[in-house]
Protein backbone atom coordinates (compact mmCIF):
# COMPACT_ATOMS: atom_id res chain seq x y z
CA UNK A 1 0.00 0.00 0.00
CA UNK A 2 2.88 2.30 0.93
CA UNK A 3 4.38 1.81 -2.49
CA UNK A 4 0.92 2.34 -4.26
CA UNK A 5 0.94 5.93 -2.39
CA UNK A 6 4.28 6.62 -3.18
CA UNK A 7 3.63 6.62 -6.98
CA UNK A 8 0.78 7.98 -6.88
CA UNK A 9 2.33 11.07 -5.11
CA UNK A 10 5.21 10.89 -7.64
CA UNK A 11 2.42 10.98 -10.74
CA UNK A 12 0.90 13.55 -9.52
CA UNK A 13 4.02 15.95 -8.97
CA UNK A 14 5.04 14.73 -12.66
CA UNK A 15 1.73 15.85 -13.40
CA UNK A 16 1.78 18.98 -12.00
CA UNK A 17 5.35 20.15 -13.13
CA UNK A 18 4.54 18.76 -16.66
CA UNK A 19 1.30 21.66 -16.38
CA UNK A 20 3.31 24.07 -14.95
CA UNK A 21 4.58 27.26 -17.44
CA UNK A 22 8.02 26.60 -17.94
CA UNK A 23 9.12 30.19 -16.95
CA UNK A 24 6.44 30.22 -13.94
CA UNK A 25 8.80 31.25 -10.90
CA UNK A 26 7.89 28.84 -8.23
CA UNK A 27 9.40 27.93 -5.38
CA UNK A 28 10.96 24.19 -5.21
CA UNK A 29 9.02 22.00 -2.77
CA UNK A 30 12.20 20.06 -1.77
CA UNK A 31 15.18 22.90 -2.01
CA UNK A 32 13.37 26.26 -1.41
CA UNK A 33 15.04 27.52 -4.56
CA UNK A 34 13.30 28.66 -7.68
CA UNK A 35 11.93 25.73 -9.92
CA UNK A 36 12.67 26.27 -12.92
CA UNK A 37 16.44 27.11 -12.59
CA UNK A 38 19.72 26.25 -14.31
CA UNK A 39 22.19 24.45 -12.57
CA UNK A 40 24.78 22.22 -13.76
CA UNK A 41 25.93 18.60 -13.38
CA UNK A 42 28.67 17.78 -10.82
CA UNK A 43 29.93 14.34 -12.10
CA UNK A 44 31.40 13.10 -15.55
CA UNK A 45 28.89 10.04 -15.38
CA UNK A 46 25.13 10.80 -14.18
CA UNK A 47 22.11 8.77 -15.05
CA UNK A 48 19.15 10.04 -15.61
CA UNK A 49 16.18 8.06 -14.92
CA UNK A 50 12.36 8.08 -15.94
CA UNK A 51 11.09 8.15 -12.77
CA UNK A 52 12.51 9.75 -9.34
CA UNK A 53 14.13 6.75 -7.90
CA UNK A 54 16.80 4.45 -8.34
CA UNK A 55 14.93 1.43 -9.23
CA UNK A 56 13.85 3.43 -12.24
CA UNK A 57 14.88 2.79 -15.48
CA UNK A 58 18.07 4.75 -16.93
CA UNK A 59 17.13 6.85 -20.09
CA UNK A 60 20.23 8.72 -20.14
CA UNK A 61 23.77 8.19 -19.43
CA UNK A 62 25.77 12.13 -19.52
CA UNK A 63 29.57 11.81 -19.45
CA UNK A 64 30.59 15.41 -19.09
CA UNK A 65 30.70 17.12 -16.02
CA UNK A 66 29.69 20.76 -16.45
CA UNK A 67 26.87 20.13 -18.26
CA UNK A 68 24.24 23.10 -18.18
CA UNK A 69 20.77 21.66 -17.10
CA UNK A 70 17.65 22.92 -16.37
CA UNK A 71 15.54 21.63 -13.14
CA UNK A 72 11.79 22.04 -13.68
CA UNK A 73 10.43 20.09 -10.28
CA UNK A 74 11.54 18.53 -7.78
CA UNK A 75 10.52 15.10 -6.14
CA UNK A 76 12.01 14.66 -2.36
CA UNK A 77 15.52 13.96 -3.37
CA UNK A 78 15.42 14.12 -7.09
CA UNK A 79 15.43 17.04 -9.47
CA UNK A 80 13.67 16.84 -12.98
CA UNK A 81 15.87 18.01 -15.08
CA UNK A 82 15.74 19.03 -19.42
CA UNK A 83 18.86 19.43 -21.31
CA UNK A 84 19.83 21.71 -24.18
CA UNK A 85 18.46 18.93 -26.30
CA UNK A 86 15.17 18.85 -24.50
CA UNK A 87 15.59 15.69 -22.98
CA UNK A 88 13.89 15.20 -19.30
CA UNK A 89 14.16 13.01 -16.84
CA UNK A 90 14.94 12.40 -13.45
CA UNK A 91 18.86 12.82 -11.24
CA UNK A 92 19.64 12.72 -7.88
CA UNK A 93 20.03 15.77 -6.34
CA UNK A 94 23.73 15.46 -5.15
CA UNK A 95 24.68 14.76 -8.66
CA UNK A 96 23.99 18.69 -9.70
CA UNK A 97 25.54 21.54 -9.08
CA UNK A 98 24.63 25.39 -8.35
CA UNK A 99 27.78 26.30 -10.52
CA UNK A 100 26.43 28.17 -13.63
CA UNK A 101 27.24 27.24 -17.02
CA UNK A 102 26.22 27.14 -20.64
CA UNK A 103 26.74 25.88 -23.84
CA UNK A 104 26.59 28.32 -27.46
CA UNK A 105 24.08 27.53 -29.47
CA UNK A 106 23.84 28.72 -33.41
CA UNK A 107 21.13 28.26 -36.17
CA UNK A 108 23.80 25.96 -38.26
CA UNK A 109 26.30 23.63 -36.92
CA UNK A 110 28.58 25.64 -39.42
CA UNK A 111 27.89 29.06 -37.56
CA UNK A 112 31.00 30.71 -35.27
CA UNK A 113 29.65 32.76 -32.50
CA UNK A 114 31.97 35.75 -31.56
CA UNK A 115 32.96 35.98 -28.21
CA UNK A 116 33.56 39.49 -27.64
CA UNK A 117 35.89 41.60 -25.42
CA UNK A 118 33.70 43.90 -23.80
CA UNK A 119 29.80 43.47 -24.04
CA UNK A 120 29.99 45.38 -27.45
CA UNK A 121 29.43 44.06 -30.71
CA UNK A 122 31.44 46.73 -31.91
CA UNK A 123 34.59 45.60 -29.65
CA UNK A 124 37.72 43.36 -30.75
CA UNK A 125 36.62 39.62 -31.40
CA UNK A 126 38.05 37.88 -28.28
CA UNK A 127 37.50 34.16 -30.06
CA UNK A 128 35.15 32.66 -32.37
CA UNK A 129 33.23 29.44 -31.23
CA UNK A 130 31.64 26.75 -32.35
CA UNK A 131 28.36 25.56 -31.45
CA UNK A 132 28.32 23.10 -28.51
CA UNK A 133 31.06 24.42 -26.69
CA UNK A 134 30.44 24.56 -23.03
CA UNK A 135 31.74 27.65 -21.01
CA UNK A 136 31.51 28.68 -17.61
CA UNK A 137 29.17 31.97 -16.91
CA UNK A 138 30.78 34.53 -15.33
CA UNK A 139 27.93 37.47 -15.15
CA UNK A 140 25.24 38.87 -17.41
CA UNK A 141 23.71 41.98 -18.19
CA UNK A 142 20.44 41.07 -19.36
CA UNK A 143 21.58 40.84 -22.68
CA UNK A 144 25.31 39.98 -22.49
CA UNK A 145 27.46 37.35 -20.71
CA UNK A 146 30.85 36.92 -19.65
CA UNK A 147 31.89 33.12 -20.42
CA UNK A 148 35.28 31.78 -19.69
CA UNK A 149 36.66 28.29 -21.09
CA UNK A 150 39.32 26.24 -22.28
CA UNK A 151 42.03 29.16 -23.73
CA UNK A 152 39.11 31.63 -23.99
CA UNK A 153 37.16 34.46 -21.93
CA UNK A 154 35.16 37.13 -23.35
CA UNK A 155 31.02 38.45 -23.23
CA UNK A 156 28.67 36.60 -25.21
CA UNK A 157 25.42 37.49 -26.26
CA UNK A 158 23.04 35.74 -24.34
CA UNK A 159 20.89 34.59 -26.71
CA UNK A 160 23.54 32.86 -28.28
CA UNK A 161 24.31 30.58 -24.53
CA UNK A 162 21.77 28.08 -23.23
CA UNK A 163 21.55 27.92 -19.57
CA UNK A 164 20.49 31.34 -19.02
CA UNK A 165 17.15 32.84 -19.09
CA UNK A 166 15.95 35.91 -21.25
CA UNK A 167 17.29 38.93 -19.74
CA UNK A 168 18.34 37.02 -17.04
CA UNK A 169 20.97 39.43 -14.67
CA UNK A 170 24.23 37.41 -12.87
CA UNK A 171 26.79 39.07 -10.83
Amino acid sequence: MRHVVRCLSVMLVAAFAAAAPAQADTTGSASGLPVPRYVSLKADKVNMHIGPAKHYETKWVYQRAGLPVEITAEFENWRRIRDSDGTEGWVYHSLLSGRRTGVVTAKSKAELISLYEKPDSKSAVAAQLQPGVQASVKRCNTSWCRVTGQGFDGWIPQERLWGVYPNEKMD
